[in-house]
């Protein structure tokens, strides 16, 4: 995700962001007001044509289908925050309702505790990288014995596999009379909320935008572009390519814009900053625990937040 830059970077960047296709616009332009000031392209000047109506009946389109494009990203990130608070709850309950039986060995308690809230943070950067179609075994080592990254390998859905982990281990809980039926079910709805939000990423992540609904703004994007200088050569002359270029590059930006937003797990600068959030809930669950070793919260490089 792209931090708030300062202006003169922002205003780099956001030329930077359409880069070639503006400068062969430009190009373009400039080629039509010379062989239409050389008289090769007077048959070809379309003053009459609607431009101005043409650009808002685009304008509406592309709007709408960055609209639906920003719900996509606007959804994925929503989902990550109902995983960050149902995280917080998940070892909040874990490290606060487990009762102390009189039997327990010294630590065992601890242990069993680090173990479940563990698991939960190997979840979540297990989560991340399934998403991002990455390998997760370096992001959840810290957290998981060699014997279990061993079991995970061999798992098509890792995050799933993790989950089954810790419904196994509640229920262990519940046998051994650690928590009440009323605790399990508390802690249930909690696993039951983060199964239905990686759900939800899941099915943002599997199902793209149609592909009519993605190609026809483009092209009728470039087919604009291709006819304002046209219309515009006549009574503009020289000055077309400024005109032409700024209004293209209106255009393309919206264009390119609603194709970088509907694809919000794609591990690219316009993403969810999954590394960052799960930063958090690591350093979050790690700190319930009482720990004090904690991991320094993820910064923005060459500002992009990841």
């Amino acid at each position: 995700m792209i931090s708030p830059l300062r202006r003169r970077r922002l205003m780099l960047l956001t030329v930077r962001y359409i880069g070639w296709p503006l400068v062969v616009l430009l190009i373009y332009d400039i080629g039509i007001v010379a062989a239409y000031k050389a008289g090769y392209l007077h048959w070809a000047a379309l003053n009459m044509i609607p431009v101005s109506l043409l650009g808002s009946v685009i304008s509406i389109l592309v709007a709408f289908r960055n609209t639906t494009s920003y719900a996509r990203w606007w959804e994925a990130r929503t989902l990550w925050g109902t995983i960050v608070n149902n995280s917080r709850s998940w070892a909040r309950q874990i490290t606060t309702t487990i009762r102390r039986p009189t039997n327990a060995h010294p630590g065992e308690i601890e242990a069993i505790q680090q173990k479940m809230v563990y698991y939960q943070i190997a979840w979540t950067h297990a989560l991340r990288q399934h998403l991002r179609k990455l390998e997760p075994w370096n992001e959840i080592e810290d957290f998981l014995s060699p014997e279990e990254i061993a079991r995970l390998r061999g798992e098509k859905n890792v995050p799933v596999a993790i989950q089954q982990w810790q419904s196994t281990a509640l229920n262990d809980l519940l046998d051994r009379g650690w928590i009440d039926a009323m605790q399990w079910r508390a802690l249930d709805e909690t696993l039951n909320d983060l199964v239905d939000a990686q759900g939800g990423a899941e099915r943002i992540k599997n199902t793209p935008m149609p592909r009519q609904y993605d190609y026809l703004p483009q092209l009728c994007v470039q087919i604009f572009c291709i006819l304002l200088p046209l219309a515009m050569g006549a009574s503009m002359g020289w000055f077309t390519p400024l005109g032409s270029a700024l209004v293209g590059f209106i255009f393309l930006a919206l264009d390119k814009i609603g194709r970088d937003l509907e694809a919000p797990f794609d591990n690219t600068i316009n993403d969810i900053p999954l590394t960052s959030i799960c930063r958090v809930i690591e350093i979050n669950l790690r700190q319930m625990l009482g720990e004090t070793q904690l991991s320094s919260p993820t910064v923005p490089v060459n500002d992009i937040l990841w």
